[in-house]
């Protein structure tokens, strides 16, 4: 295998999805020439130890990262060294925030002033007086993202480097993490003697793999329907405007199913995946699933289209929260593309022409666009995670990522998104 380098421009680039379903490792190649990325090698692998982005079990989920690595390995014919992790959970919360600071210097006359250009310094300063909120002592800035600057009175710059100017005020959406849990995670991939160089929030990881320029310029939504959480991130004016985790997934669906049938979760996953239609209105009413209740000795069997009314009633609840947090955005227009669907729960059966019909709204379902070689491999919903992962250094706006600090382990992580301007000058 080819030993991955240290240094910042290195050929290779590795995502590591943990979910409390899956944990998907995927380790990409860089196109030198047009900065792409294709896809060398994937695996997957059933989660455990983990569950809504809290570790329950530490050793059991190395195991199970060691291996899913080792399969990505193989497949690559590379061996990792460093890569970019993803993260979600009820303990992330995030915000928009603003800051200004003043351009204006003496030009050397008595009370003269004069303008000043915009550089690279001033950028860092205004970001990094944007961090400036009070957090609970057990809480960090994951990631810092620009919105949008203005430079006096000139609004929605999107890079105001070389412009002139006496007051630059910059505009960012801060996700905020548990320290504690971010800790975890990587600390159970550096165990491994790997270095975990990003942490990234799963829906802004995704959102890089399936969405392009116009759609995030106009407005779109990109919903992550995961096994215990759903991730939302709202774009708009080309860049992050909203983002939440509501703590509630497409395991709810199984566990109506398993409750509705008084059968075990793992059955009832199976007709859920097989069976379940997301709009009951498209299923079979002649259709029958046989299946063995668990205190029970005998067997039954119900019609699709009965399971399929019950797994439209949740589908819709979870949705009707999704429509609830989009609302919080508090921006016109956020869904003029509508949603994008990603995470496996966006493998089940109609939940577009459900999200159609039942609240009006455009809806497909996410595919990595941006990998070369992922197709009919892992270009699925279920895979944009670790697709955009590949991507992240590549692509990212995070300010986090703006600090050049040689410390690639974790706490060269937190070091950079502990924010004070001394640090950085």
């Amino acid at each position: 295998m080819n030993p991955i380098s240290n240094i910042n421009d290195s050929r290779i680039t590795v995502g590591l999805d943990i979910g409390s379903r899956g944990i998907k490792c995927a380790i990409g190649e860089i196109k030198a020439e047009n900065n792409n990325v294709k896809l060398l090698g994937v695996s997957e692998m059933e989660s455990a130890g983990i569950k809504k982005g809290i570790i329950i079990d530490r050793d059991v989920l190395i195991d199970r990262i060691e291996k899913v690595i080792n399969s990505a390995e193989l497949m690559a014919d590379e061996k990792v060294t460093k890569l970019s992790l993803s993260i979600t959970g009820n303990h992330i919360r995030c915000i928009n925030t603003q800051s200004a600071i003043s351009l204006n210097h003496t030009n050397g006359l008595s009370n003269g002033i004069k303008e000043k250009v915009i550089g690279d310094s001033d950028i860092l300063q205004v970001l990094s007086s944007s961090q400036s909120i009070s957090l609970p002592i057990d809480r960090d800035i994951l990631h810092t993202i620009p919105q949008e600057y203005s430079v006096d009175m000139l609004d929605e710059i999107k890079n105001p480097v070389g412009m002139i100017g006496r007051r630059l005020e910059s505009k960012v959406h801060l996700v905020t993490a548990a320290t504690t849990a971010m800790s975890n995670i990587a600390n159970c991939v550096e165990e491994l003697g790997l270095t975990v160089e990003n942490i990234v929030f799963q829906p802004l990881a995704s959102a890089l793999a399936v969405i392009d320029e116009d759609e995030m310029e106009l407005g779109i939504t990109l919903v992550e329907l995961g096994y215990t959480t759903t991730n939302i991130a709202v774009y708009q004016k080309g860049s992050i405007k909203h983002s939440a985790v509501l703590p509630i997934g497409s395991k709810s669906i199984t566990n109506d199913i398993a409750v509705m049938l008084q059968i075990s979760i793992k059955e009832a996953e199976e007709i859920k995946i097989k069976y379940a239609s997301a709009l009951s209105s498209m299923s079979s009413s002649d259709l029958m699933i046989e299946f063995s209740k668990t205190f029970k000795s005998k067997s039954a069997s119900i019609s699709e289209n009965e399971v399929s009314k019950y797994v439209e009633a949740r589908t819709q609840e979870i949705f009707q929260m999704v429509f609830q947090e989009i609302s919080k955005a508090d921006i016109k227009d956020p869904l003029t593309y509508g949603i994008v669907l990603t995470g496996g729960g966006a493998l089940m059966r109609n939940i577009v022409p459900m999200l159609e019909k039942t609240f009006s709204i455009k809806a497909r379902i996410g595919q990595s666009i941006k990998i070369e070689a992922a197709k009919d491999i892992a270009d699925g919903p279920n895979f944009t995670t670790c697709m955009g992962l590949l991507l992240w250094p590549l692509h990212t706006k995070d300010f986090s990522q703006l600090r050049n600090n040689q410390n690639k382990s974790f706490r060269g992580i937190l070091k950079r998104i502990r924010h004070t301007i001394e640090n950085m000058f």
